[in-house]
C-alpha cells in the first residue's frame, strides 16, 4: 500500500510538472529535496509524458520548432555536462571536509587560507599577463643570451632579457598597423598596477569585514548549540562514505563547542604569577633579541649582495652561486627561528591552544615583517641609489631569488618538520608521538610569501604566476603530510575567529607595508635611465602627469583632467572622504553593538 502510495504521488507530481511552462517546471525540478539522479528520472518521465501528450493531441511541431527545440536541449545537456565537469575539477571540496573532520577548524582555516590566496595570485597573474606582458610579447626582440638552466634557481642570465623584469618593458607607443590603434606602455604598466592594488585593497577590506561579521558579530554567534544537533543533518546525503565524513565533521564541531563551553579556569597563587609573568618576559626578550640578530645579518649580507651585482653579470657557477647567499641565508633565517618561537611557546605554558597560536603569530610576524623592512630598505635606499645600470632587475632578481628558496624550504621543512619527527616520534622516541600541525608557522609563510609577491610586482610583472604554481604544490604537499605525519590536535579548540585573524594580518601590516613601499618607489625613486618603460623620466608617476598634459589640449577629454586635479591629487577630497567614511563605520559600528545587545537579551529570555 505504501509503495503504491508512493508511485501514485510521484504520477501526480509528474502530471503537473508536465503541464507548467518550460522555465516554470526548471525551477520546480530544481528545489525537489531529491538527489541528483532522482531529479534526473524524473525529469525524463516528465519529457515522456510531454511528448505522449503532444503524439496523443496529434499536434506535430514544425520542422523549424523542432529544430529550436533539439538544439535548446543539446544545449541545455551541454552545460549540464560541463557543469558536473567543472564541479569534478573543485579539487577543494572533497580535500577541505576531509581535513575538517579530521583535524577539525584550526587545521582547516590553514588549508581554506591558503586556497584563498592561490584565487588571489591566480586573478593578479591573469591582470598582468593580460595588460602588460602580452602587449610587450608582441613588441619584443629576440633573446640572443643562452638558457644553461642556472636560470630558474638564479633567475638571471638567459631570464634577464625576457617579459619576467621591469627592465626588459619598452617605452615606446606599440602599435602593429600604421596609422592604426596604439598602446602606451608607460601607462599600461603604472595603471594596471594601480588599480590592481586598488582592487586588492578592495577585496580585502570586504573579506575582512565579511570574515568579521560573520565571527564575531554575526547572531548565531549567541545562539545555543542545540541546532547543530538537531538541524544540520543533510538528507540528500546518500553514500555511505559521504554519511562517515559527515557524521566525523559534525562530531568535531561538537568536541570544539564542548570546549568552549567547558573551559577551564585555573587560579595561580601570587608567587606563580609573578613566575609564570618572568617566564613571560625572558621569552618575549629573547624573541626580540633574536629578531634584531637576524635583521643585522641580513642587511650585511644585502650590502655584499650589490657588491656582487655592481661587479659584473658573470656567467661562471661561482658568481652565480654568490647571488644566492642573501636568499638562502634570509630563507633559512625565517624558517628555523620560528621553531624556536614554538619551542619558547611550549616552556610558557599557556591555558589554551589559541594563546599559544596567537603569541607564536605575534613573534613572527614580527621577524618576517623586520627582515622585509630591512630588504626593502635596502632597495629603495641603496640598491636604488647605487650606480647599477637596472636597479629595479636587481630587485626583481632578488625577489624571485627569495620566492624560489623559500618555496623549497617550504617543501623540506613538511620533509624535516613532520616526516621524519613521525619516524623518530613512532620509532626512537615513542613517548612524543606524532607530530602536530603547526598552523602559526606555516601561516606566517604564507604571508611572507604574498608580501613578497606584492612587492615584487612592480619589478617582476610575472611573479604571481610563479607564486600561484608554488603555492598549488605546497597545497597538495602540506595536505599528503599532514594526512600521513601528523596528529589531530590534543586539545580540541574553537577557531571561529581565526580565517579573521589571518586576513587582518595579511592587510596589516603585509598589504599597508606593501602599498608604503609601492608608494616610494612610484613617486619618490628616479627610474633607470637604460632600462624598463619609465626610461628618461623624473619618477614612474611623471607618466601619469605629461598624459594629463597632453589630456588638457583636447576639449573632450577636459573632463578628466578636472577630476585628477581637483578630486585625485586633492588632499580636501580625501580628508572630506575619510571624513565621512569613519562616520558611516562608528554608525555601523553603534548598529552592530545594539544588535549584540538585543541578541543577549533574547538569548537570556529564552534561556529563562
Amino acid at each position: 500500500f505504501v509503495f503504491l502510495h508512493g508511485y501514485d504521488a510521484e504520477e501526480d507530481l509528474v502530471e503537473s510538472l508536465a503541464n507548467k511552462s518550460t522555465n516554470e517546471r526548471i525551477k520546480a525540478i530544481q528545489k525537489l529535496p531529491e538527489t541528483m539522479r532522482k531529479k534526473r528520472a524524473i525529469r525524463d518521465k516528465v519529457l515522456r509524458e510531454i511528448t505522449e501528450k503532444s503524439r496523443h493531441r496529434g499536434a506535430q511541431p514544425s520542422c523549424c520548432t523542432q529544430c529550436l527545440q533539439g538544439a535548446a536541449v543539446s544545449f541545455r545537456r551541454f552545460g549540464n555536462t560541463l557543469s558536473e565537469y567543472f564541479h569534478l575539477l573543485r579539487i577543494w571540496h572533497k580535500t577541505l571536509k576531509i581535513i575538517g573532520a579530521e583535524f577539525g577548524t584550526s587545521v582547516l582555516s590553514y588549508f581554506v587560507f591558503l586556497k584563498w590566496l592561490l584565487n588571489f595570485n591566480l586573478f593578479s597573474f591573469l591582470i598582468n599577463f593580460g595588460f602588460i606582458t602580452i602587449p610587450q610579447l608582441l613588441a619584443a626582440e629576440p633573446n640572443n643570451l643562452s638558457f644553461t638552466g642556472l636560470e630558474l634557481i638564479t633567475g638571471a642570465g638567459y631570464f634577464q632579457q625576457t617579459v619576467l623584469y621591469y627592465g626588459f618593458y619598452t617605452n615606446a607607443t606599440i602599435s602593429k598597423i600604421e596609422n592604426g590603434p596604439s598602446y602606451n606602455m608607460q601607462l599600461a604598466y603604472i595603471f594596471t598596477v594601480g588599480i590592481y592594488f586598488v582592487i586588492c585593497f578592495l577585496i580585502l577590506l570586504f573579506s575582512m569585514a565579511k570574515s568579521f561579521y560573520r565571527n564575531f558579530i554575526n547572531p548565531q554567534s549567541f545562539s545555543g548549540n542545540a541546532s547543530k544537533l538537531l538541524c544540520t543533518w543533510d538528507f540528500n546525503i546518500t553514500s555511505e562514505k559521504a554519511v562517515k565524513l559527515k557524521q566525523k565533521n559534525l562530531g568535531t564541531q561538537i568536541k570544539e563547542d564542548l570546549t568552549e563551553v567547558n573551559k577551564e579556569v585555573l587560579n595561580y597563587s601570587a608567587m606563580e604569577r609573578l613566575l609564570r609573568l618572568a617566564v613571560h618576559l625572558l621569552a618575549w626578550v629573547a624573541s626580540l633579541g633574536t629578531a634584531a640578530a637576524a635583521c643585522t645579518g641580513v642587511y650585511f649580507l644585502s650590502i655584499n649582495n650589490l657588491e656582487l651585482f655592481m661587479k659584473g653579470h658573470g656567467n661562471d657557477l661561482e658568481s652565480q652561486a654568490a647571488t644566492l647567499v642573501l636568499p638562502v641565508i634570509a630563507s633559512l633565517l625565517n624558517a628555523l627561528i620560528p621553531f624556536f618561537f614554538s619551542w619558547l611557546g611550549h616552556l610558557e605554558r599557556f591555558q589554551t591552544p589559541g594563546q599559544h597560536i596567537y603569541v607564536t603569530i605575534t613573534r613572527i610576524i614580527i621577524l618576517k615583517m623586520s627582515i622585509v623592512g630591512i630588504l626593502c630598505y635596502y632597495w629603495l635606499n641603496i640598491a636604488a641609489t647605487s650606480e647599477s645600470q637596472c636597479w629595479e632587475t636587481l630587485v626583481g632578481q632578488d625577489i624571485y631569488r627569495l620566492v624560489l628558496v623559500d618555496f623549497i624550504l617550504c617543501l623540506l621543512g613538511s620533509f624535516f618538520g613532520e616526516f621524519l619527527r613521525r619516524i623518530i616520534g613512532t620509532t626512537v622516541f615513542v613517548s612524543l608521538g606524532l607530530p602536530e600541525f603547526d598552523i602559526g608557522r606555516n601561516v606566517l609563510d604564507l604571508i611572507y610569501a604574498q608580501t613578497l609577491t606584492w612587492i615584487g610586482i612592480l619589478f617582476s610583472p610575472l611573479l604571481p604566476g610563479i607564486q600561484m604554481i608554488a603555492f598549488l604544490i605546497v597545497f597538495f604537499v602540506k595536505k599528503v603530510s599532514l594526512m600521513r605525519n601528523c596528529q589531530p590536535p590534543r586539545k580540541v579548540w574553537r577557531t571561529a575567529q581565526m580565517m579573521t585573524s589571518f586576513i587582518f594580518l595579511l592587510f596589516c601590516p603585509s598589504f599597508l607595508g606593501v602599498l608604503s613601499v609601492i608608494a616610494v618607489a612610484v613617486w619618490r625613486l628616479k627610474p633607470s635611465e637604460g632600462c624598463g618603460p619609465f626610461r628618461g623620466l623624473s619618477s614612474m608617476y611623471a607618466a601619469v602627469s605629461e598624459w594629463i598634459q597632453i589630456l588638457e589640449s583636447y576639449t573632450a577629454s577636459k573632463w578628466v583632467a578636472w577630476i585628477y586635479r581637483n578630486l585625485i591629487t586633492s588632499e580636501l577630497f580625501f580628508f572630506v572622504l575619510s571624513t565621512i567614511v569613519l562616520i558611516v563605520t562608528y554608525l555601523y559600528w553603534q548598529i552592530i553593538q545594539g544588535r549584540k545587545t538585543m541578541t543577549k537579551r533574547l538569548h537570556e529570555q529564552l534561556i529563562n
